[in-house]
């Protein structure tokens, strides 16, 4: 399953959206149209339905694990101009 958000615009240049969690294309459309329904807000059948899939990845660290990597030394040239900026950051 996943987050998406499905919208469309109305005559009168609206943006209507809805979230709905959903495992495809009309899955989403779908339970979207359901939702604007429920709002009174339903499109016409041209109506163009946009549907954006959004993909989420949660990490937790320390702050120390964070200045440890800082600190750590750099493999690539990109890697190094990256961690300078970001230490300039924190000064």
């Amino acid at each position: 399953m996943a987050a998406c958000i499905v919208s469309f615009i109305n005559l009168d240049g609206i943006r209507h959206s809805v979230e709905v969690e959903a495992e495809g294309l009309y899955e989403a459309s779908i339970l979207g149209l359901c939702a604007f329904r429920k709002h009174d807000v339903e499109p016409g059948a041209m109506t163009q339905l946009e549907v954006e899939v959004r993909s989420s990845i949660t990490h937790t660290l320390t702050v120390s694990k964070v200045r440890e990597w800082l600190q750590r030394g750099v493999r690539t040239p990109k890697e190094a101009v990256l961690k300078e900026r970001l230490r300039a950051l924190l000064t």
